[in-house]
């Protein structure tokens, strides 16, 4: 047996703890969300354009860590739901210009309060500083596997964070 096959612990290896968690928490998330008629998935959107800025899908994608392709498909979904405006964008005839809704607005106070609530839930039983130095912690693995090793956790976005200032 090789020393590979031998460490392969998965229920200690926290990087698949964290993923585990991840999918967890996305999914008590959505199934919460749902009611107000909002994804995990779409706070990409949702937090770079929450206090009224108008951004390129490219600069979405780019915010997002995600492929042109995959935010295209993301705006178009939100567009069909009411939760994003497009206008031409006056620098560039072929891009347009992403805002939010008034109904995506709307939605923001309720979806701070779903988030918060399960937060809350999610850190049970830990006191201030098992969450502070928890949140330290995790800003480090983001910023190890981001590659932006200079990541701040006050620069750190989030779904909470944020949709916590704002709106």
């Amino acid at each position: 047996m090789s020393d590979a096959a031998e460490t392969w612990q998965p229920r200690t290896m926290p990087s698949l703890l964290i993923a585990t968690a991840a999918r967890m928490l996305a999914r008590v998330a959505d199934g919460r969300l749902r009611d107000i008629g909002i994804s995990v998935s779409q706070f990409s959107v949702l937090v770079p354009l929450k206090d009224g800025a108008r951004l390129s899908q490219k600069e979405l994608a780019r915010l997002a860590g995600v492929e042109q392709p995959s935010m295209a498909q993301l705006l178009a979904r939100m567009e069909r739901d009411g939760l994003i405006c497009r206008e031409p964008d006056p620098t560039d005839g072929r891009s347009s210009l992403i805002s939010l809704s008034d109904s995506a607005l709307a939605r923001i106070g309720p979806a701070r309060t779903i988030l918060s609530q399960g937060n809350q839930e999610a850190l049970a039983g830990f006191d201030q500083a098992d969450i502070e130095k928890l949140t330290v912690l995790l800003h480090r693995v983001i910023a190890n596997v981001s590659g932006d090793h200079g990541c701040a956790p006050a620069e750190a976005g989030g779904p909470e964070r944020g949709l916590r200032s704002g709106r």
